[in-house]
């Protein structure tokens, strides 16, 4: 019979990130790297001016009022308390499922600090200015991806990193827990 055995998902240098704190730690390295970042491009650019920096890739300095893609940001200001609302309890949310995920599940818990840090991230500009501040465009000829800053960057990939472990690694790490709660 073959081996339909899923490829073990521990590695020997994530081990000393296995613990809560080290993904933590990971999340206030994408909030400090973020926060920086958006200072540098608030100190440095002019609010709405691109600067190029190849043929498709501008730094161009934006204030979000909304959501993703600037989705309700002209609503009229109730969406920064919603938003800032929603973020406030996804990261209690995220904060939580991490001081009780099991050690085997190193990558649902790297996805979850990705997503974590940006969020807190994101929220920071919101608490502060009532705005996140966006800087990092995109584009192909004419055609534009809304702008967008490190923290929306860390909420994708972890998106995909979680993505990546619910179709791989998902049904190993559930069988491990059991294992272990059952011994």
């Amino acid at each position: 019979m073959p081996n339909t055995k899923r490829p073990n998902t521990q590695s020997a240098g994530l081990k000393r990130f296995a613990h809560p704190w080290g993904w933590f730690l990971l999340a206030a390295v994408v909030i400090v790297l973020d926060q920086w970042s958006k200072a540098a491009a608030t100190a440095g650019l002019t609010y709405g001016r691109p600067v190029e920096v190849t043929w498709f890739f501008d730094l161009t300095l934006l204030h979000n009022h909304g959501a993703a893609f600037s989705f309700l940001s002209d609503a009229g200001g109730w969406q920064r308390w919603f938003f800032t609302g929603i973020a406030l309890f996804m990261s209690i949310a995220i904060t939580i499922w991490l001081l009780r995920i099991a050690r085997e599940r190193w990558l649902e818990a790297a996805a979850l600090g990705f997503v974590l840090g940006g969020a807190v991230g994101n929220l920071i500009d919101r608490l502060r200015f009532g705005y996140v501040v966006d800087f990092i465009s995109v584009h192909y000829k004419n055609s534009y991806f809304p702008a967008f800053n490190l923290a929306d960057s860390a909420i994708c990939f972890g998106a995909f990193l979680m993505i990546v472990y619910m179709l791989f690694f998902q049904d190993d790490s559930a069988t491990k827990s059991g294992e272990q709660n059952n011994a």
